[in-house]
């Protein structure tokens, strides 16, 4: 294939690489900003032009074929060199500039980041912070975004990894229900509690805890349900039972007695606990934009 029908694909190419990293033509549309039909199009122009299948399409779905896949993996390269290029260039200046896009889980965001997002915001004018606030793990290799927050036991292995703490999972209950309904002594006596499981997935009721070699599983309920830390705070503050946060969501709660620790002696386990990351992808040029808000990330964590 000559210089000139190569570049013309490039756009295809980028076009593909969403097909493939979203699962669907619809969703590669979305964060192309085009119509579902265009990128069609587009993929079908680079099949026309390599004489090849790279997306078997039915009225239900679309796999990509094992060429399709060979040509992912070129055409990704493609894509993280452009993206290298573009670092480089930043790199080459003094000046920290530009969007950058991170992604928080909601609830560190609002209790832990928000003060820090906006100090960020007021020492570096000339760079435009895009926060997407979601418990979706997303993942800067494949998704458009720079760097993500997660909390987890373990980081992801192929994400550069900036540790910044670490965060526990803990009961708590207001004293009004515990002086009514008794304080549970042992994770057998949550069944005849009411309890506030998040409702977020099926058996996320079903609450596990370890101390020592012992381990435990325990199914709890309650009659209010929800997903939203803030949200079922106030919950335990009204006396409507006991419930599970990361310990940041209720230090100042449990410093001003509105909520008190059940079961400290027991360690739970949770998709909410382990440790606080910083990860991106590894790249040879960092932007300006990128390493200043790491140092400063790293720096106020100290502080806190």
């Amino acid at each position: 294939m000559d210089t000139n029908k190569l570049i013309a694909l490039l756009p295809d190419m980028a076009a593909f690489v969403a097909v493939v990293e979203t699962g669907s033509f619809t969703k590669a549309a979305e964060k192309l900003g085009i119509t579902p039909s265009g990128v069609s199009r587009q993929v079908s122009r680079m099949e026309t032009q390599l004489a090849a299948i790279l997306v078997e399409r039915t009225t239900r779905r679309q796999t990509i074929t094992a060429v399709g896949m060979a040509v992912y993996e070129q055409c990704r390269n493609m894509l993280d060199s452009a993206k290298e290029a573009v670092i480089a260039s930043e790199s080459n200046t003094t000046e920290a500039k530009g969007r950058l896009r991170i992604a928080v889980p909601d609830a560190f965001a609002k209790q832990v980041l928000e003060p820090l997002l906006l100090e960020f915001m007021a020492l570096y004018p000339a760079i435009s912070l895009h926060v997407q606030v979601t418990d979706l793990r997303l993942d800067p290799a494949y998704q458009n975004v720079d760097l993500v927050f997660h909390i987890a036991e373990q980081p992801h292995e192929h994400l550069v990894c900036k540790r910044l703490g670490k965060v526990r999972s803990i009961l708590c209950a207001s004293a009004e229900y515990l002086a009514e309904r008794g304080t549970p002594k042992s994770p057998d006596d949550l069944v005849s509690h009411d309890c506030l499981p998040l409702g977020f997935f099926d058996g996320d009721n079903v609450w596990s805890f370890t101390q020592g070699d012992k381990k435990t599983q325990i199914t709890v309920d309650g009659r209010y349900i929800i997903n939203d830390a803030d949200m079922r705070l106030k919950g335990v503050k009204q006396g409507f039972g006991i419930a599970l946060f990361p310990d940041f969501v209720v230090q100042d709660a449990l410093k001003t007695g509105e909520v008190i620790e059940v079961l400290k002696d027991w360690q739970l386990k949770s998709d909410f606990q382990g440790g606080v990351y910083m990860q991106f992808p590894a790249m040879r040029f960092m932007p300006n934009k990128l390493r200043v808000f790491i140092d400063f990330m790293m720096a106020r964590w100290r502080a806190y």
